[in-house]
């Protein structure tokens, strides 16, 4: 990994996990898994707040926006990995959520790439992520 790498925080984010890259993004490295709330959870809370009449879902996903924040906190820059097209992508609501919550987060996102992470190996994630930097190195 070259000097310049260090820092770089590899984020794939999918709808119930975010796997994140904080100590390397060498061949073999594990990411740390970070799990959305779990669909049960999501439900009930749901069906409490339409209870109330209000809407839960906001704050089942600001758990697990806060959850990834935390595992991103130390890096110097960020790379984001996601699928998804409209109301299904994930990468665009974290980074969303990071500019109105954690601005000084946000700035630290430097680039996102656009994959079907569900086909995708952890080691091709990685392989992903050396690739887009070998191509934008100049920018982190």
């Amino acid at each position: 990994m070259s000097e310049s790498m260090n820092g770089l925080v590899a984020v794939a984010i999918m709808r119930d996990e975010a796997r994140v890259w904080a100590t390397g993004v060498e061949r073999g490295t594990k990411p740390e898994s970070v799990h959305a709330p779990s669909e049960k959870a999501r439900h009930h809370h749901v069906r409490e707040a339409q209870h109330h009449h209000g809407h839960d879902t906001d704050h089942q996903s600001s758990i697990f926006y806060e959850s990834i924040t935390e595992a991103v906190g130390p890096a110097s820059a960020i790379l984001l990995i996601g699928h998804g097209k409209g109301k299904a992508n994930e990468m665009l609501h974290l980074t969303q959520y990071w500019e109105r919550k954690h601005p000084d987060i946000a700035q630290k996102v430097v680039g996102a790439i656009d994959s079907d992470l569900e086909a995708l190996s952890p080691d091709q994630v990685l392989a992903l992520v050396r690739s887009w930097f070998d191509q934008y190195e100049e920018i982190v």
